[in-house]
């Protein structure tokens, strides 16, 4: 396994070892005591969706005691995985981070609490799976547009149109965040 660090405090590109014979191919998406990198804290939940592509999702975060870090990566597919430091002392906040996840690199990112976090679709029946080391609470959710144009995301284009939740779509900028 190499682990990446990236230019932002916490936030770690993973390349898991694949072991890749005449059967197909193996590897470990998760082992607690090959995954001790600082900020990580135990897994409490697990979440899965599929999506097609053009769906973008997020940019989501939870606050206060409630705040997540994920381990995201892609089963089957492709996503343009971001996350967007809100941490307000940081060097790097309001910077965002990009990167492709795929059934085929078999990347991962852990994206750590005080990141909001969200991601494109890149392919049909793409299949998006991540470990949070905190419950989701609903009263703890909050987000920033994705096209916020303070964050200055340079989203893919794909042939077919965002298809984004109206949730998502009514979701405010990082500066109405900071007021």
């Amino acid at each position: 396994m190499i682990i990446t660090k990236t230019e932002f405090e916490g936030l770690w590109i993973i390349d898991p070892s694949v072991f890749v014979d005449d059967r197909g191919y193996f590897f470990e998406t998760f082992n607690h005591h090959r995954y001790q990198l600082p900020g990580v804290m135990p897994f409490v939940q697990d979440n899965e969706a599929k999506s097609n592509k053009g769906v973008l999702r997020g940019l989501h975060f939870q606050t206060g005691e409630h705040a997540q870090g994920k381990l995201v990566r892609v089963v089957k597919g492709a996503v343009y995985d971001v996350a967007v430091d809100i941490r307000s002392r940081s060097e790097t906040y309001g910077m965002s981070f990009g990167i492709v996840l795929s059934g085929e690199n078999k990347k991962q990112l852990w994206v750590p609490r005080g990141f909001a976090h969200g991601y494109l679709v890149l392919e049909d029946d793409t299949v998006f799976s991540y470990k949070c080391d905190n419950y989701y609470n609903k009263s703890a959710e909050g987000g920033i547009r994705y096209d916020d144009p303070d964050l200055s995301i340079s989203w893919p284009t794909v042939d077919v149109p965002f298809l984004i939740s109206k949730k998502d779509l009514v979701l405010g900028s990082l500066v109405e965040l900071d007021t």
